[in-house]
């Protein structure tokens, strides 16, 4: 309680600040003789004129409607106009879409928007159609260093272009080896820590125990954010405004034969793990995956999905290549970003501070791990000390958070797109991974192309 007075204390600090820094930008506009904008701030953006108690529109997807509604609980005064959205999952493309109409119309930004992209900030950080950036700096002034420390180290690297930090993220989305402690004790079975361990194992399991998997690369968010990006394959990498993909890579052509291997024995579903064909094929037959944090309450907790008992699952260490450093996928965790032209500086702060730290949401209702260290850490002991999962999950998860390889890149445009365009179809078709590999590569290239990168040879 006394850590959360202690948190709750900084926001009414920290809008004071804001609300000291409008005053003095509503004066600029006047001497300027009014009109839409505020003049340069000190916040590292223009801000609009602002209209005080101005309600604030938020889009969020389905799976983040319980933070806006811990947050009308905590702070009723505060209005909301909620927008239910896709996330922009799977690359969608639907909010830059969107901010591009309002940019071109001049008018109609929504206040504060969530997305499962972390390389949203990538464009959302550019001028474009003759406006300033939607994304709105934080860490030039608007909020305090003391709160933007408080991020675990690296969760908002993301979101960092040029040195500014465009966004915060919502959570971290590191892998760990999902395992079925029931399952590998009946079948008298090891948990792999490497991906040869793992690819070894899939032979016994679909020798001995035909039916039961180990994964799924059904969909583009798995393929390769949890396999491809796990491997340490550079597939999709950015360096500055280079683009560069290479699936011929010793990595990438590890991980393409592994995959191609265990779908063709049969431990690899070729159905998405959000599909209900997948649950209703592989409950109770999954022995152990590759996966991300969020699984926990996703699939593993979720009684609409495998709905794993109690007592039953472990997180072991993310799988590695033999002789190889770990080097865990970031898969998602998604971002808060707020927009440089609202008209309520003061309520979308608290709210951006809300969703992203405190207990109300973060570690009573995610279903992730807060990239908010506080909250992490809170988070991760009350899910430890559940009763629901077995082994030393605590540890495994932590050591995780600081394993995610940063060799990834994060261009305007999602991994997932030429994967869903060029693999997943292969895979359905009974194709090899390997088959069209040189396709998908060229599928990548030609996006970052479209973006305006410059391509590696």
């Amino acid at each position: 309680m006394a850590t959360q007075q202690r948190r709750f204390n900084r926001f009414a600090r920290t809008i004071a600040v804001a609300v000291s820094a409008t005053a003095l930008i509503a004066l600029s506009a006047c001497s300027a003789g009014g009109g839409g904008g505020g003049g340069d701030s000190a916040l590292g953006f223009t801000a609009a004129e602002q209209v005080k108690d101005s309600p604030i529109t938020v889009w969020v997807d389905a799976s983040r409607e319980p933070a806006v509604e811990a947050f009308k609980a905590k702070y009723p005064d505060i209005e909301l106009n909620v927008e239910t959205y896709d996330g922009n999952a799977s690359g969608s493309g639907s909010f830059q879409t969107k901010i591009s109409l309002f940019d071109q119309s001049g008018e109609g930004w929504p206040d504060v928007v969530f997305s499962t992209q972390n390389n949203d900030a990538s464009w959302a950080s550019k001028e474009t159609n003759g406006q300033q950036a939607f994304a709105a700096p934080v860490n030039k002034g608007w909020f305090d260093k003391d709160f933007l420390d408080g991020f675990t180290p690296g969760a908002l690297d993301p979101l960092t272009v040029d040195g500014t930090v465009y966004g915060l993220r919502n959570d971290l989305a590191q892998s760990v080896f999902w395992y079925d402690q029931t399952l590998f004790d009946q079948f008298g079975y090891q948990i792999p820590t490497t991906w040869e361990e793992y690819e070894a194992l899939s032979d016994k399991l679909a020798a001995e125990h035909p039916g039961y998997i180990l994964g799924s690369v059904g969909d583009a968010f798995v393929g390769m954010l949890v396999y491809y990006w796990g491997a340490q394959a550079p597939v999709f990498q950015l360096d500055g405004n280079t683009f560069s993909s290479d699936t011929s890579a010793d990595n990438s052509k590890k991980m393409t034969e592994l995959l191609d291997h265990m779908v063709a024995n049969g431990t690899l579903a070729k159905e998405s793990v959000f599909s209900s064909d997948f649950v209703q094929k592989y409950q109770g037959k999954a022995l152990g995956m590759p996966g991300p944090i969020w699984f926990t309450g996703a699939l593993f907790q979720n009684p609409d999905s495998l709905n794993v008992p109690a007592g039953q699952l472990g997180a072991a260490t993310p799988l590695h290549w033999d002789g190889e450093e770990i080097g865990t996928g970031n898969v998602g965790g998604g971002t808060w970003f707020a927009s440089s032209h609202t008209k309520n500086l003061d309520a979308v702060k608290t709210l951006m501070e809300f969703v992203t730290s405190a207990d109300e949401f973060q570690v009573e209702q995610s279903g992730g791990y807060p990239a908010y260290a506080s909250a992490a850490e809170k988070w991760i002991a009350k899910q430890a000390t559940g009763g629901y999962f077995v082994g030393d999950f605590e540890k495994t998860v932590v050591d995780a958070s600081s394993q995610v390889w940063t060799g990834w890149g994060y261009p305007s445009f999602s991994a997932e797109t030429a994967y869903s365009k060029v693999v997943l179809p292969a895979i359905a078709a009974g194709d090899t991974i390997e088959s069209v590999a040189a396709k998908w590569q060229t599928e990548m290239e030609n996006e970052a192309q479209v973006q305006g990168y410059t391509v590696a040879k």
